[in-house]
């Protein structure tokens, strides 16, 4: 599997944040992903080596909406990934290998692409 795709985006909340001092990030990652696929997509990403993958699979949820239709969640999967280094990590930002230059470039998950401004410029002639 692409390391794109093992790995969806990082879970930030409050548990999360307190887990990330004892150095243990927590992530959503595909339901049909291994414990090693994780690890070596970790590692491709971030470029750290793993200590441990823990994973919690999240049950699929049904409610009851008015008129008898069904509001339906899939089911999830976490995974609380411990690391052996006592760097701390940017998740919003992480290692992308380019095949074209055979480089790795660091990508952040929440960059945008930036739209360009246009400047209205008024052609003013000086006088001499």
């Amino acid at each position: 599997m692409n390391a794109l795709n093992v790995i969806r985006k990082p879970i930030i909340t409050e548990k999360s944040s307190i887990l990330e001092e004892k150095m243990i990030y927590a992530f959503w990652v595909n339901p049909k992903s291994t414990k090693i696929d994780i690890k070596n997509a970790f590692k491709t990403l971030y470029g750290v080596n793993v200590d441990t993958v823990k994973l919690v699979t999240v049950p699929k949820k049904n409610r009851k909406l008015q008129k008898g239709t069904y509001n339906k969640r899939k089911e999830t999967r976490k995974a609380y990934i411990s690391v052996k280094s006592k760097n701390k990590l940017d998740l919003n930002k992480f290692a992308k290998f380019d095949q074209e230059n055979k480089t790795t470039v660091l990508s952040s998950v929440n960059k945008k692409p930036q739209k360009a401004k246009l400047s209205k410029t008024t052609n003013k002639t000086s006088k001499l």
